[in-house]
């Protein structure tokens, strides 16, 4: 299988992914892609030829073959390596999308005209959804093989010898598995890399939303911050129209004040009195 195809396609997703998506992406390469190509196809290429049981009876190798490896550890590790790359590509043509969506808005409306997006590789809107819904896919096909693989082979070892007792067997024979310990020690090791990568997509998964969480409550308090200066702006706007109509209606009146006398001479005579 050529890996080169994926490595060029995933070699792009750096630019849009986070610091801990760099992360899990170099280890998906280093770690796991490259080791299961150097070395995990050469160490199960010879399962089948090699595992012998304690008898000659025509079918009976194969049946119990058959019988404690209903799937091959390559198949399963390359079709969850697929799974798991995926999403990223997804993510790259969701870019690719938006770029060409903004190249024939310049074209339609030229430069003076505004642009679609600020920039296309910004995690927002819908591509901020499939960032993170890629994050969960990538976690949920990792975690579904690990459960799969401890269903198969539990504690994800290999013993040295198996007994079966299927047809045409004649009776219970004991058949023996090459190189037990090598192959622990890959399937161990590619195990603890998908936990790794795992635990790097819910890091991940939860930067992401606590960082657009606190930017919606920046946003929402600069609001309400905003609306309260435009109401004290309103308020103290209203408070001096009042007072300005006040006076005019005092000075415009007709009326003199209750409190002056209506003969201010009476007054007068009466405080000199």
């Amino acid at each position: 299988m050529n890996w080169g195809i994926f490595e060029g396609l995933l070699s792009g997703a750096n630019k849009y992914s986070t610091a801990f998506g760099r992360i899990w992406l170099s280890l998906v390469f280093i770690f796991r892609v490259l080791v299961y190509l150097v070395t995990a196809e050469r160490v199960w290429s010879s399962d089948h030829s090699d595992f012998d049981c304690d008898t000659r009876q025509p079918g009976c190798s194969n049946v119990c073959f058959d019988e404690f490896f209903p799937v091959s550890h390559v198949r399963l590790w390359a079709l969850q390596l697929i799974l798991v790359t995926c999403p990223s590509l997804l993510v790259v043509m969701h870019v690719a999308y938006r770029q060409a969506r903004e190249k024939k808005h310049q074209e339609a409306v030229g430069k003076d005209g505004g642009r679609l997006y600020l920039d296309p590789g910004k995690k927002r809107g819908g591509l901020w959804w499939t960032y993170v819904c890629s994050l969960v896919f990538k976690a949920g096909v990792d975690a579904t093989f690990l459960y799969v693989f401890h269903s198969i082979y539990p504690r994800y070892t290999l013993p040295r010898v198996v007994k079966c007792h299927a047809a045409p067997c004649p009776n219970v024979v004991e058949c023996f598995i090459s190189k037990p310990e090598e192959k622990n020690i890959f399937t161990l090791f590619m195990v603890i890399t998908a936990l790794i990568c795992i635990v790097l997509n819910l890091v991940e998964l939860a930067y992401l939303v606590s960082k657009r969480c606190r930017e919606c409550l920046e946003a929402r308090k600069a609001w309400s911050e905003s609306l309260d200066h435009r109401l004290d702006w309103v308020t103290s706007s209203s408070k001096r129209g009042d007072l300005l109509s006040g006076d005019l209606i005092f000075l415009g009146s007709d009326v003199p004040p209750p409190l002056l006398p209506d003969h201010p001479q009476d007054h007068v005579k009466k405080t000199m009195l």
